[in-house]
């Protein structure tokens, strides 16, 4: 049980729903979605991506909100709290450990990443890059993140300076509170996010053909790319997963961060539009506006096979190093003005996503700590800091990738089936499905009451054990890893389980001193 007095609350259902859908709109939706779908067959994609939206990122997103708002009657403001009410075992809260561990790890690198793309907003507005080519904007990209120098960047100050402007923005709203800092945020940066992310789709929508030497280089044939799908595709199983995973970065699920939020209802207020409502406006983010900008502009910049070659390459290479090239060209009129707004979108999209991910964390000190707000966010600040130094300094070393696979991808999906197990298994479908529906501006259809209760959990053990042997045991025993690289890959390693093995003591700790074992 919290010590604490009254809890927050949200101050308006919009800024509610803003804040849960800035939570799920992140980098994801800009670069992460494009590149996977010029991965995987284009329009192909699509097809396994909205039957994975239908059964897995819908039913996800209302098991959340259900077991936020059930675990904030309780005031419980994070996964460990949450979970030990649904499971009567001293197990559960453990379990919910994994939720605060995948949270404060993205965060972690996540703050580095979203400084980035403050750092080349002000490159943009400069004109810092003009005329570039793939092979001189890589350098650009490397030297200012400290793995080479040029005569741009000769040291990573710049990119460290930028980190602690972004960090302490970030931990200014997380410090504000509920209302005043992250709803605010969200009522700012969300509607900026989508008008300078709508400016930039009609722009690129008109270039058309913007070097006439090269008349099959074209926007359209970069929209058929996206939209045409190649059916034969369908059979292969990689584009099924693809999409799969696709799902759990786009609506942020299986990280803690929709609970949070959710805990901080009202016990009547509505989830089940609110979920419907913020799962379709980060669909709208990523299907509409964010696979109309980036990949038809660079299909008509470079050609479909480049393209799909740069897609190779992931999504920093598409974001920050193929889209500058673009905006400094000749055939972009105004392109400093377009490279701003296109870096500063993804500024609001990562901001209001990396806020999320420090919330649980702040609920747990508050809740079953009683500490107040300024003392959690500073503790929390304390700790980010210090890792985000590591991640900083040995990026060049796959430190950062490091994590990112454990807690951004391969975490996602096994902390996903374990809230989806114990709601709709172990709390009972009866009592969780009521849980959903009460107080609903709507009914969620029957459907999803079997959807959530039986395929759900089978997806998500299918993509579980899949990625687990696919994935997870050559990344752990090191097969694909550089020599140089593997002394820190250990080190990322020993981080994060020391940052485990921390939130397991203070999780034990926090029931023995409430008395919370029941």
């Amino acid at each position: 049980m919290s010590l604490n007095g009254e809890r927050e609350q949200w101050g308006t259902k919009i800024g509610l729903i803003l804040a849960v859908a800035g939570n799920a709109v992140g980098l994801g939706n800009f670069l992460r979605f494009p590149v996977q779908a010029a991965q995987n067959g284009g329009g192909a994609f699509m097809i396994p991506y909205f039957i994975f939206f239908l059964l897995l990122g819908i039913p996800l997103m209302w098991i959340e909100w259900g077991i936020g708002r059930h675990g904030g009657k309780f005031r419980h403001g994070s996964a460990p709290g949450m979970f030990d009410v649904l499971w009567k075992n001293k197990l559960a809260k453990y379990f919910g450990a994994l939720g605060l561990f995948i949270s404060i790890t993205i965060l972690i690198y996540y703050t580095y990443i979203e400084s980035w793309t403050l750092g080349f907003s002000i490159f943009s507005i400069l004109g810092l890059y003009s005329n570039e080519t793939r092979e001189t904007m890589t350098g650009f990209l490397s030297s200012y993140q400290g793995i080479t120098t040029s005569q741009t960047f000769t040291s990573i100050w710049p990119a460290y300076l930028l980190m602690l402007l972004t960090f302490s923005i970030n931990f200014a709203v997380l410090y504000k509170g509920i209302s005043k800092g992250i709803e605010k945020l969200a009522k700012i940066a969300m509607p900026m996010l989508f008008i300078f992310a709508i400016i930039l789709a009609i722009r690129i929508f008109t270039l058309g053909t913007p070097d006439p030497a090269f008349p099959e280089n074209s926007v359209a044939n970069g929209f058929a790319f996206i939209w045409n799908p190649d059916f034969s595709a369908l059979g292969n199983p990689n584009i099924w997963l693809a999409a799969a995973g696709q799902i759990f970065f786009t609506l942020s699920v299986g990280m803690g961060t929709i609970h949070a939020y959710a805990s901080y209802l009202k016990p009547n207020d509505d989830i089940a539009l609110s979920g419907l409502a913020t799962a379709s406006t980060n669909e709208f983010a990523e299907v509409v506006l964010g696979a109309s900008i980036a990949i038809p502009v660079a299909v008509a910049f470079f050609g479909l096979d480049a393209t799909k070659e740069i897609a190779q390459g992931g999504a920093f290479n598409l974001g920050f190093v193929s889209m500058p090239i673009i905006f400094g060209s000749e055939h972009f009129p105004m392109g400093e003005m377009f490279g701003f707004m296109w870096f500063l979108l993804l500024f609001f999209a990562g901001i209001t996503s990396s806020v999320a991910m420090g919330q649980p964390v702040v609920a747990f000190l508050e809740d079953e700590f009683g500490m107040d707000r300024k003392k959690a966010v500073t503790a929390l600040a304390i700790a980010v800091l210090i890792a985000v130094q590591f991640v900083i300094f040995f990026l060049k070393f796959g430190f950062l990738d490091e994590m990112d696979y454990w807690a951004g991808t391969f975490g996602l999906v096994v902390f996903a089936l374990i809230e989806t197990i114990l709601f709709m298994w172990v709390f009972g479908a009866d009592k969780a499905w009521k849980e959903m529906n009460q107080g609903g501006d709507i009914q969620i259809p029957m459907f999803f009451y079997y959807v959530m209760k039986y395929i759900t959990p089978v997806i998500l053990m299918v993509l579980m054990i899949w990625w687990f042997i696919q994935s997870a045991i050559p990344t752990l025993l090191l097969q694909n890893a550089v020599p140089e690289n593997v002394p820190y890959i250990w080190g990322a390693r020993i981080l994060m389980a020391t940052i485990a093995v921390i939130l397991m003591l203070m999780v034990k700790k926090a029931w023995e001193n409430n008395h919370s074992e029941v």
